[in-house]
């Protein structure tokens, strides 16, 4: 069997992160999420060290997540399965606008992964298409770094242990956090290391 080897890497701070609004935007990153892309970069020598070796970079989509490649110096190419929620009626509006006008709604949607009050799609099918993703890396002998979403690392890391899909509630993924996946061909294993020294 041919290992593989995933790096996640959330995307820096939005505008419409630190405001909790729901994707649909498509800022780039914020002057703090840059700098602090930009700080995590220069923290290495040859800006790409702390990622370590990739045969591949992919990226979401957004801005925000190929902003963020490009701080870091990698080269990505779009994947759409790692774009983020569609949060349909709800993109671009905040928690607590939608709390105010629609709080059945919200209830629904955070406590049932299944739900989709927005017209979008639930948790559960964003689950399912990174899953899908994620199965197809998993005898694929590759190094990836793919550069994404919050959620979308979330839902990858319940995918790949096998967790019920509402235990995505229980993991914070923060901007520019890594989380680090590893496959010896047949499942996925998440590994966590210590820092590099330096």
């Amino acid at each position: 069997m041919t290992g593989a080897s995933l790096r996640l890497v959330a995307h820096g701070h939005t505008a419409a992160l630190r405001r909790a609004r729901f994707g649909g935007t498509d800022d780039g990153l914020d002057e703090g999420g840059l700098r602090a892309a930009l700080a995590q970069a220069h923290a290495d020598p040859d800006r790409r060290g702390h990622l370590g070796v990739h045969d591949t970079c992919l990226s979401s989509p957004a801005a925000a997540a190929r902003q963020t490649a490009d701080t870091f110096g990698l080269l990505p190419t779009i994947e759409t399965a790692l774009a983020d929620c569609d949060y349909g009626d709800w993109s671009g509006r905040s928690l607590e606008e939608i709390a105010g006008a629609h709080p059945r709604a919200l209830h629904d949607w955070l406590s049932a992964p299944d739900s989709a009050p927005h017209g979008g799609e639930s948790v559960t099918a964003v689950r399912d298409r990174v899953g899908g993703w994620l199965d197809e890396q998993l005898g694929a002998g590759r190094r990836v770094i793919a550069v994404t979403h919050p959620l979308v690392i979330r839902v990858a890391v319940v995918h790949a242990l096998g967790l019920p899909t509402a235990t995505y509630r229980q993991l914070d993924v923060e901007p520019l956090a890594v989380v680090r996946l590893t496959s010896q061909g047949t499942r996925w294993q998440l590994r966590l290391g210590a820092p590099r020294a330096g």
